[in-house]
């Protein structure tokens, strides 16, 4: 049936599925961009640098002329090596400092005598064995700047948090079409500016930038499509956005493989969809805001446009669409007085009963939990052991297939009946996953493969249950404030990487923890399949309890005709992304 819907949508709809695929090609660069990270941040194996030229150096009982030639055996962190420079002097290199050999003698390894320690004045040697330059080398952000370093990907993210908030205020201000124009273009000027930052701050700066373009094409790039789509594709069309991000990753493990010099890759990845940024200007605003807007006669003009593409011979009137929505909306408030009040509602409306107000918090925890598992297990995915190229390029591979499954799984088994098991899967692999020993390299990367797979069922399926959760009057409110905890999660996700290095597994572990609380609440919420939207928080508290007075009402058909005559174009107005 969902296959079936998809060939349908690009049989009749050709309109919108030009502006669906040229939309969506955009949010690759959202992923590569999210991810570019893992490798533009390597910390490469390095040693503290020695004031003259070398003549001899060793490590253990392995001799060389050079310390390049020496990075292959190094395996440890609390390894040193053993230079001995032209003018005799003997310098013992560690990672963050360096000893000089009061007694010059014989090059030897180990030494018992008196050393003079210094700090690494002279700058640091770095193992260019894979990576020619990354940010880490070029600025030093190693030892007592290493925590620089870590906040790289945080900020990042901070930048995604508040550039989800921003543009989508500004979309629904100034139009869907506007922002994705700019925000197409930023995401290629920043892009490009990044590798050509001169210091670590006006990097980071950019970047943070960057992350705030990059957020907002891709929450505007929900709602433009949402609005195109009909209703028979929008399923699916909405959660292949998210498959279009994953190739994203899959761009940052091919570049990544072949480009080992951090500021050329960046500009690789920017100029990735530069094909967008040069039609992007084609794309017309959504016949919705335009009629939000009152602006009937730009409005009709794209309804004109998609009839011609789209071959229907009798395009449906503006005026006609209008004159329905008033009677409708007049029919609608003479039904029920309730309507008619005008009361702004807030973040506390989510918390106006016990029943809604455990609905939110799990809810919220969800949202959380998919954004937290989602980055935990992307971020990690080079330091599984093995090939990192493949491994992230498996790990964004993955995605493909499980967002095919959450749409099959959410319109057969339910919302809840699938959110719940891939919750608890996902926490199981996290378990299991300690227990596969750390030489199995393929074994954990296909168990990591897994985590990501069920985590990523629930995060796409996630955004859909959470607007048929709550009432029309709320509904927005609930969708937003979610989004916010995901940005959350995808704040804390770095942080919670670099945990590593207290326990390997701690990372693991948090993220199965919330994934099985997450699982365990998510028992108690309503199964939304095959009902009706609720228009007030009365309706959506008796959600779920079974009883027939409520399991028969039915949401007001507003615009119902309208509806009808758009959906000739697959158009239909979607409330969840408003």
């Amino acid at each position: 049936e969902g296959f079936s819907s998809v060939k349908c949508f690009l049989s009749l709809y050709r309109f919108q599925a030009y502006v669906y695929f040229a939309s969506v090609f955009q949010a690759m660069s959202c992923g590569i961009h999210y991810l570019a990270s893992v490798f533009m941040a390597v910390t490469p194996n390095f040693v503290c640098g020695f004031p003259g030229n070398v003549s001899g150096v060793l490590f253990h009982n392995s001799s060389a002329s050079s310390i390049e030639d020496i990075w292959t055996l190094w395996t440890s962190t609390e390894n040193y090596i053993v230079v001995q420079l032209e003018n005799g002097e003997i310098w013992e290199l560690d990672q963050c400092s360096r000893s000089k050999r009061e007694v010059s003698l014989d090059l030897a390894y180990e030494y018992k005598g008196n050393k003079s320690v210094f700090p690494c004045s002279d700058g640091f040697l770095y193992d260019d064995t894979k990576w020619k330059s990354t940010v880490v080398t070029q600025w030093d952000l190693v030892c007592d700047r290493e925590w620089l370093a870590k906040l790289i990907q945080p900020t990042f993210m901070l930048g995604v948090l508040i550039g989800a908030v921003i543009f989508g205020d500004i979309a629904d201000r100034l139009g869907r079409q506007r922002v994705i124009w700019f925000t197409s273009a930023g995401q290629f000027v920043f892009g490009i500016a990044v590798a050509f930052t001169f210091d670590y701050y006006s990097f980071v700066i950019v970047r943070f930038l960057l992350a705030m373009v990059s957020s907002g094409y891709l929450v505007v790039a929900f709602v433009y499509v949402t609005e195109f789509v009909g209703i028979k594709a929008r399923t699916w069309a909405s959660m292949h956005v998210h498959a279009f991000f994953a190739m994203g990753i899959m761009v940052v493990a091919l570049v990544g493989f072949l480009v080992r010099t951090w500021w050329v890759y960046q500009i690789f990845l920017s100029i990735a969809t530069l094909p967008f940024v040069l039609c992007c200007w084609m794309l017309p605003e959504t016949p919705f805001w335009l009629l939000s807007e009152e602006r009937y006669e730009d409005a009709q003009k794209v309804i004109d446009t998609i009839a011609r593409w789209n071959k229907v011979s009798t395009p449906c009137k503006v005026s006609e669409l209008c004159s329905v929505q008033q009677d409708d909306l007049a029919s609608g408030r003479t039904s029920d007085n309730d309507t008619s009040s005008t009361k702004k509602h807030n973040i506390l409306d989510l918390f106006c009963n016990w029943q809604i107000a455990r609905r939110t918090i799990t809810v919220w925890l969800i949202w959380f939990t998919g954004s937290l598992g989602y980055y935990v297990f992307s971020l990690s995915s080079v330091s599984l052991g093995g090939n990192e190229y493949l491994n992230l390029f498996l790990i964004g591979a993955v995605e493909l297939p499980c967002y095919i499954i959450a749409c099959v799984a959410m319109d057969k088994l339910g919302r809840r009946n699938t959110l719940i098991p891939f919750l608890i899967l996902s926490a199981l692999i996290c378990v299991l996953i300690m227990f596969i020993p750390q030489d199995f390299n393929i074994l954990i990367i296909l168990a990591n493969m897994a985590g990501k797979f069920s985590i990523g069922v629930a995060f796409g399926l996630i955004y859909l249950y959470t607007a048929e959760l709550y009432p029309t009057i709320v509904r927005s409110l609930a969708v937003g404030s979610g989004s916010m905890m995901c940005r959350v999660g995808s704040v804390v996700a770095p942080f919670c990487v670099y945990l590593r290095s207290v326990w390997i597994f701690m990372p693991l572990l948090l993220v199965g923890i919330v994934a099985l609380v997450s699982g365990i609440l998510t028992i108690m919420l309503p199964e939304t399949l095959g009902k009706p939207l609720t228009n007030t928080l009365v309706e959506a508290t008796e959600m779920g309890r079974n009883k027939k007075s409520c399991s028969e009402k039915t949401a007001p058909a507003h615009s119902g005709a309208a509806l009808e005559k758009i959906e000739m174009f697959g158009q239909e107005r979607v409330s969840i992304d408003k």
